[in-house]
């Protein structure tokens, strides 16, 4: 189950944009509150990140419904996101023993390269990577607040928005000349000012025409 409300919207949200700027492979998977699984000790160990970023399966759609497997059945994730709630979920926890804690598990288990921990109501990210010696490094975002992620060639951060009858702060994407990776609302909107912006030019030109005389022939 999910921690809040927020946490589906949010996920779907960084998928969506993926999708509609041709960011996201057939091959990738973009799971949410989905079980990531493997060995500790002889134990299986499961978590289920809110969000994930997985740039390649290599078995069958049909062998990961439940579950995915790095290594076994595709890559390691290449982010992988939690988003804070009022409960206590763990995010930074270091635990070694079984179970192990998220931090420890994605970190020393896994090691995806990229950790970020999310808080929707203060609109904060913060940003992990794995350094050379195999530790979470606390990143620095760029001055526009952003995280540059070089396995997906994007950078990720924070703005302000509004779908799913939520408005406040989401986690966005933008290309690497700093162009915003739209929601379909938002390109619908965009388009929408496109033709706005067209009629009124050719209202003007027709206006011209008429001032000069001239008839303007509409189609």
């Amino acid at each position: 189950p999910v921690d809040n409300i927020n946490q589906p919207a949010l996920a779907a949200a960084l998928t969506e944009s993926l999708l509609l700027a041709g960011k996201l492979p057939e091959t990738a998977l973009t799971p949410t509150n989905y079980g990531i699984c493997a060995t500790l000790n002889g134990k299986i160990v499961v978590k289920a990140p809110d969000w994930a970023y997985i740039p390649h399966i290599s078995v069958n759609r049909s062998e990961v419904i439940r579950s995915y497997t790095p290594r076994l059945q595709g890559e390691i994730p290449t982010l992988v996101l939690e988003f804070l709630s009022d409960t206590e979920g763990g995010e930074y926890s270091v635990k070694q023993t079984y179970p192990p804690g998220k931090f420890f598990f994605y970190e020393q288990i896994l090691q995806v390269p990229n950790y970020g921990i999310f808080q929707p109501d203060t609109g904060v990210l913060e940003l992990y990577r794995l350094s050379e010696n195999q530790q979470y490094r606390l990143e620095s975002p760029n001055e526009q607040g952003q995280f540059w992620i070089p396995e997906m060639q994007l950078f990720l951060g924070v703005g302000p928005g509004s779908r799913e009858n939520r408005q406040g702060d989401w986690l966005r994407w933008w290309d690497e000349r700093g162009n915003l990776l739209l929601w379909a609302s938002e390109r619908v909107e965009m388009e929408r000012l496109r033709a706005e912006q067209e009629h009124q030019r050719a209202e003007r030109l027709a206006a011209q025409l008429r001032a000069a005389g001239i008839e303007p022939e509409m189609d």
